[in-house]
This record gives structure tokens, C-alpha cells and sequence, in this order.
């Protein structure tokens, strides 16, 4: 690892993301051949390092015959910006293996094209008089992006950094210096953008936050080549329509981009569906086209109607809105007459091996006993199979595929099976149902998917997916993976889920410290911020390593920051009693719902009450002071927060003598001393009578490893403090009014929502994050 970490400084890149990269294995594998393929193995400037990275984790990998050729026009700097990169990306990941056309990648890819600073510079004075009027009304809020992508538009090749440089001066001429109100926006705001510019430079381009779409092709150029599958005994198949099919797709389509989110109703929603989510109908909404809502309903044995109802509220809830609600089963009858079709062509046969069995043969690359079994055999057995006619595991139709193939999911994969079960949404009509293999893509074909979009452990199942449509001449969608998202401390495989719901480990599918999009909910995650998430992760096919959830907490507080207004809650009290403030007196204060709250508007404060006896945090006492600690301590001064200054002044322990009881204060009432900390409390709001008591729940860490899905004993690393009940905590008394799913920050101890299971006799908060950020400040 050493000497990786070497080769990879020596092509110019900072050494934490060096680091980073060798953390991952398969991220170093390709990027050491792509440096040795580059021929740049004693170093190389750093502009071209960066690229060469970019190539190692993002190549197409259905287009990595024509790599070597992308590289020499890297290394020779003919290719030397992002942008051109990914053109290049999004041209060979079309282009047949013996197809390309040196002169059309070029143009495609702007080999050649310099673009002048002057150039740059006219472009974005243009745009700037074009749009002054609304820059003028919006000033500093003005979204700098846009700006961006229309000189992007006009100028393709133009040097990303000059274009910013420009943009930001004439935002400066324009506009001038910062005025007070442009400055009130919060601060995490411009560190949101530091953040990104900083950690994320060299792995998102400026284009692709704009729109992270770009890569997709437009639907009318589905007659390119994107795909080959290689047969043992046959000429390769390169996928693509034929003029003909393509025309009767775009004319049955109007050529607008269809998509599909194709979820099976099995179980609930996790944020690696909230992904698929963002590309499917993102992708739809960009091009001003639409999303299907596909409920993959082909196993009636799994699958509940609670699922699909859950599905379709948690769509909505994520901001997407389905073209149209359709269901595999939708297409039974038509995927049962293409299975007969497929049977006519010598494409299908009825076989009677067990499951063992054909396990067995197709580790061994050996034929099933009635793969050259008669044409009008399979018909009729398959017919029979259709009318109930043969038992349960006593057949199944399998695709005649490619058994000597070296992909293992060419080898007679199985297109139907016999279940007598009644079907959720279809009745009771059919006793065989089709496989997932043999559904997902003639319905993609039969809905004129314009791009069918999945994640990459799905990338081997293509050469099946284009096999069959092409054995059927059917039209044929455009298929690309992108890198599934894995978030550390989670499992998020169904199996696995479904594991922790039915056996207890967790409180239902909407546990809090589940990442299901009903736990991320309930536990206060807004799904804005999901999707800000989403959006800044990319849609990549690097190998998706680990995200850290640091980072998806980071885009929460961004938004709760915003969004929540600010109470004071005391998780575990202690009693100080002001000694010098008469026992029936009340002062009511007014406290802030947001920390920038301008001065004259009352809706921005609400009410406390001060009186004689507070409570504050256990953790905010210690009988011994020190210079780093900003909490209270005999004879010692701090301030409450939007009250007055205390002094302990006496110290009533237990029995024990260790154990405090409670404190005895005086209050400065004219605020003349500086006291050094500032604590949150809560106060009898009148004499004797106890502050409003409400349930805290704080959530931690599922699991201890950042990989649980890894372990062997996976259940073994639940981490065992990952929920914790405060039954009885203080709370300041305009809580009362919180109803479900009201969001709160509570002052120095995080951000909170409140639970569903509140009542109107006791409220319930779950604690959404804590207000420590690290991957603000680490950026990892």
C-alpha cells in the first residue's frame, strides 16, 4: 500500500484523497492500471492526475476496449478539462467495441476547441445583461448555478474555473459589497459551499452539480450500439433498435424520456431507494418527461398490500410525483403469450430438474436433460402448467440462453415457476408467475422505457436483459448502472431488514435507527434533505464504496438549522434554587425561536418563565472548577441562556456526601458580571408546581462496524446503546403545543421531532441529530 500511496502523490493528488483511495480496493486496482496504462508510472502534472482519477473511478465499464485511447488523448492534454472527460464518457459508452469513429470523438469530446478568456468573458456578459434585472431583485441570493449552467450551455469547453472567476466578479461589480440583509442567511449556508469546493473538487465537477443528468443520452439515439454479448457458439450480439422499431417507439412516445422506479412491494423503503429515486424520476423530470411507479409484483408469496401502500405515501413524501401507478402483474397476460412466442422461436423449454438440480448443472456449465426437448412439447406442457395441471416444483420454463457462457446469468435462466398461491393484485387468475430475468425487461419494452436505470450488482443481468428482448424483436431500452449507496453503521439488504423487524431487534419498520425512509421520518430527517444527500454523492458507477453517515447528518442539520425553532429542554435536572428571588415571584423572559431573530418581531420570541427554583443539566455541575470547563461549580458564575447571571453560593448533597441534591444561587438581576458559560435551563413556572415533564428519545449508531452486512454474526454487532429512554426530562412549557412531527432544536443538545406516539398527557421527542458536526469540519 506504500507504493500505491507513492504512484498516486506522484500523479498529483492531495494525500487525503490518496489515502482515501487506498482504502478502497478495487478504487486503487483501477486507478494503478490506468497510471500504467497511461504510461505516467514516474509522475505526471497534476491537472492530468486528477482526470486519470476521475477515469479509474468512473470509465464506463461496458466501454473499456477504447481506454487506452481516451488516455493517450489525456496524456497528450488533448483532452484536458472535466467536461471533456465526461463527453468522452457518454460517447464510448455508446460506441461498439470495433466502432470508433476517431473524427466524431473528437467533436464530441472538443478536442481542439480553445476556448479564450475573452471568449468566456463576452459569454458571460451576455448572460449577465440578459438576466440583470432579476440578479438586481435577488442580489446575493441569486442561485450562482444557473448562472453557471447557461455559460456552460453556450460555451461547452470553457475552463470551469475562469467561468466561476468571472461570474463572482461580476456579481461584485454589480452588486457591490454585502449588504446586512444580503448577510442574513445563515452561515452553515457559505460553509455548505466551502465544503463542497473543498472536499468534493476533485470528485464532482461543477457541471454535474448542476445537472448530474448530463451523462444520459437523449431517446432518438437508441439505434447506437451500448451493449455487446459474446456467445460461446454465436456472433456477438450489439444491442441496439432497429431505424424501424426506434421510429415506432419515438412515435408512440412523441420521443419524450420515460423511466421507471420498479420497486418490489416485499418490504419498506431505504435511502438506497431514496437513490433510485432521485435518478429515476429526476432523470424524467429533467427532460420533461415521465416516471412510472412499477410495483414488481411477480412472487405473490412476499408481497402485502401494507407495502405498496407505504410505497406510494413514501414516493410522494420524497417529492415525486409517478407519471403513472402500474404493476408487473398488469402484464400477465401479455408476458405469458411472449413466453409462448419465445417457445416457438427455440428460444424457451419446460424443464423438470429440481432447483437443486439445476443448481448443480449450472455450476457444472452442464445442459438440463430437456433443453433439446420438442418445440410443441414445451407448448403443451407449459399450457398445462398455466391450467394447474402439474404440481408445484414439478416444472418451471427456462430461457434457452447460453449455458457455456462466461457469464453466469446467461445459463438458462428461469422465466416462470408454479406457485398455486392467489396474487395480491391480480386474484386468484394464475397458478405460474414470471421471474424477475424475464419480466423486468419486456415490460420495460412494453411501458417504451426510454432509459432503464438500476444499480450495478444488476450489470451482469444485461447481457440476459438485451438477449431476450432481442430473441423476442422487441424494443430495446437503454440500460446504465450507477454505484448502489452504502451508508456505514447500517444494513440496509431487505433480507436483512426484514430480519431485525420480524424477530424484534428493532421497533417496527419505521424504527428511528433504521435507514428506511419511515425510520429516517419518524425520527425527523426531512426529505429534502435525503435528497440534497443524494444529489451531492452523484450518479456514478465508481464502486460505491461506504458513505459515511456523517454526511447524510450533515445535510440534516443544514436544513434543521433553518427550520427549527429553538426551545429548551433539561434531559437529566438538577435543582438550583434562587436564594435571593422571592419564592412566589415569576419573571417572564423572552427567549428566541431563531438565533438571528430581528428585535422587533415578537413571533420570532416566545415566553419563559424565571422563577425562584430552575433546573439545569446534571453534566452543567461539578463541585471542582477548571479552566476548561464552562459549566457551574461552587462559588462560581455563569449566565442562563436569555435570563440572568447565577452564582452557587452552597451545595446540598445526600446522605452519601457525594451525591448532589441541589443547588442554592443568587442571580445578578442587573447583569453586571461576565460569567464565563452559558447554560440552558428550565423553571418552575410556579411556585411548587413542576416544569412540563416530556420523553426524550436519543438514537445512536445501529450497529457498532461501519460494515455490519460483512460480518459473519452480523446480530452480534448491534450496538447495545443505540436507544436510550428519558422518561421524565424538563422541558420549557410552549412545548405543550408541539404536535406529531414538529421540529425543534433544543439548545446545546440537538435537533428534534416529536414522535408519533405522543399523547395529549405526555409528549414524546426523538432526537434527530446532535449538533456536532464533523463532517463539516472534516470532510469525510
Amino acid at each position: 500500500m506504500v507504493e500505491a500511496l507513492d504512484l498516486f502523490l506522484k500523479i498529483g493528488l492531495d494525500k487525503r484523497t490518496a489515502e482515501n483511495t487506498i482504502a478502497n480496493n478495487k478504487v486503487t486496482s483501477n486507478l494503478i492500471a490506468v497510471i500504467k496504462e497511461a504510461n505516467v508510472t514516474d509522475g505526471c502534472e497534476r491537472f492530468i492526475g486528477n482526470l486519470l482519477y476521475t477515469v479509474a473511478t468512473k470509465f464506463p465499464s461496458n466501454a473499456l476496449v477504447h481506454r487506452p485511447k481516451l488516455l493517450e488523448y489525456i496524456v497528450s492534454s488533448k483532452i484536458k478539462t472535466p467536461a471533456q472527460v465526461e463527453a468522452a464518457f457518454a460517447f464510448l459508452t455508446v460506441t461498439s467495441s470495433d466502432g470508433l469513429d476517431i473524427s466524431k470523438f473528437e467533436e464530441a469530446c472538443g478536442v481542439g476547441v480553445e476556448v479564450s478568456p475573452e471568449d468566456i468573458e463576452r459569454t458571460v456578459d451576455e448572460m449577465f445583461e440578459e438576466k440583470k434585472s432579476a440578479i438586481l431583485e435577488q442580489r446575493y441570493r441569486t442561485n450562482v448555478g444557473d448562472l453557471f449552467a447557461h455559460v456552460r450551455k453556450k460555451q461547452p469547453w470553457a475552463d470551469p474555473k475562469i467561468v466561476k472567476k468571472l461570474i463572482d466578479s461580476k456579481l461584485y461589480e454589480l452588486l457591490g459589497e454585502k449588504t446586512e440583509a444580503d448577510n442574513e442567511k445563515p452561515v452553515k449556508k457559505k460553509k455548505e459551499k466551502v465544503v463542497k469546493e473543498k472536499v468534493e473538487e476533485e470528485k464532482t465537477t461543477i457541471e454535474e452539480e448542476i445537472n448530474p443528468y448530463l451523462i444520459f443520452p437523449a431517446p432518438e439515439e437508441n439505434y447506437k450500439v451500448h451493449t455487446e454479448v459474446y456467445f460461446s457458439d454465436r456472433p456477438v450480439l450489439r444491442a441496439c433498435n432497429t431505424k424501424e422499431i426506434l421510429e415506432k417507439h419515438l412515435k408512440e412516445t412523441g420521443g419524450q424520456v420515460l423511466t421507471r422506479f420498479p420497486p418490489e412491494p416485499n418490504g419498506y423503503l431505504h435511502i438506497g431507494h431514496a437513490k433510485a429515486m432521485f435518478v429515476d424520476f429526476g432523470l424524467a423530470k429533467e427532460r420533461g418527461g415521465g416516471c412510472y411507479l412499477r410495483y414488481d409484483d411477480t412472487n405473490p408469496e412476499a408481497e402485502k398490500k401494507e407495502y405498496t401502500d407505504h410505497i406510494e405515501e413514501i414516493v410522494s413524501w420524497m417529492g415525486w410525483k409517478p407519471f403513472k401507478i402500474t404493476y408487473t402483474s398488469d402484464y400477465f397476460q401479455e408476458l405469458y403469450d411472449l413466453a409462448v412466442e419465445l417457445i416457438r422461436r427455440g428460444h424457451a423449454y419446460v424443464d423438470h430438474q429440481t432447483g437443486d438440480e439445476i443448481k448443480e448443472y449450472r455450476e457444472k456449465k452442464m445442459n438440463s436433460p430437456w433443453r433439446d426437448r420438442p418445440i410443441s412439447e414445451s407448448l403443451k406442457l407449459f399450457n398445462d402448467m398455466k391450467n394447474g395441471l402439474i404440481e408445484e416444483g414439478k416444472a418451471t420454463l427456462r430461457m434457452k440462453q447460453d449455458m457455456q457462457s462466461d457469464n453466469f446469468n446467461m445459463y438458462d435462466l428461469i422465466a416462470y415457476r408454479i406457485k398455486f398461491t392467489p396474487h395480491p393484485h391480480a386474484g386468484d387468475k394464475w397458478c405460474i408467475y414470471p421471474s424477475y430475468d424475464y419480466a423486468h425487461c419486456i415490460v420495460d419494452s412494453l411501458e417504451n422505457i426510454t432509459h432503464s436505470l438500476c444499480t450495478l450488482e444488476f450489470e451482469t443481468r444485461r447481457a440476459s436483459y438485451y438477449w431476450l428482448l432481442d430473441a423476442l424483436s422487441l424494443y430495446q431500452p437503454y440500460v446504465w448502472e450507477y454505484s448502489r449507496l452504502n451508508i456505514t453503521n447500517t444494513v440496509m439488504s431487505k433480507r436483512k431488514l426484514n430480519r431485525l423487524v420480524t424477530e424484534n431487534y428493532v421497533d417496527g419498520w419505521d424504527d428511528p435507527r433504521l435507514m428506511t425512509l419511515a425510520g429516517l421520518r419518524r425520527r425527523g430527517v426531512t426529505s429534502t434533505a435525503i435528497n440534497a444527500f443524494v444529489r451531492g454523492i452523484g450518479i456514478t458507477r465508481s464502486d460505491g464504496s461506504m458513505i459515511r453517515l456523517e454526511r447524510l447528518e450533515y445535510h440534516v442539520r443544514e436544513e434543521l438549522n433553518k427550520t427549527a425553532s429553538r426551545a429548551m429542554v433539561v434531559l437529566h435536572p438538577l435543582k438550583v434554587v434562587i436564594t435571593n428571588l422571592e419564592p412566589n415571584s415569576v419573571i417572564d423572559l423572552d427567549a428566541k425561536k431563531w438565533p438571528d431573530a430581528p428585535n422587533d418581531d415578537a413571533s420570532s420570541y416566545y415566553k419563559v418563565p424565571f422563577s425562584n427554583v430552575v433546573y439545569i443539566e446534571q453534566s452543567d455541575f461539578r463541585m471542582k472548577d477548571s479552566k476548561d470547563y464552562y459549566g457551574l461549580a461552587p462559588g462560581k458564575t455563569v449566565l442562563l441562556r436569555y435570563a440572568f447571571p447565577i452564582k452557587c453560593t452552597e451545595v446540598v448533597l445526600f446522605d452519601d456526601q457525594k451525591t448532589v441534591v441541589e443547588i442554592h444561587a443568587e442571580y445578578d438581576p442587573f447583569k453586571k458580571t461576565k460569567p464565563k458559560g452559558v447554560l440552558h435551563w428550565v423553571a418552575e413556572p410556579s411556585p411548587g408546581v413542576d416544569p412540563l415533564k416530556v420523553e426524550v428519545r436519543l438514537f445512536d449508531k445501529l450497529f457498532l462496524s461501519e460494515n455490519p452486512g460483512e460480518l459473519d454474526n452480523w446480530l452480534d454487532d448491534l450496538n447495545p446503546g443505540s436507544k436510550e429512554i428519558i422518561p421524565c426530562a424538563y422541558a420549557v412549557p410552549p412545548l405543550k403545543f408541539a404536535e406529531v412531527d414538529d421540529k425543534f432544536q433544543f439548545e446545546r443538545l440537538g435537533y428534534f421531532v416529536a414522535d408519533k406516539d405522543s399523547t395529549p398527557e405526555k409528549l414524546i421527542f426523538n432526537r434527530t441529530v446532535m449538533l456536532r458536526d464533523n463532517y463539516g469540519k472534516t470532510g469525510k
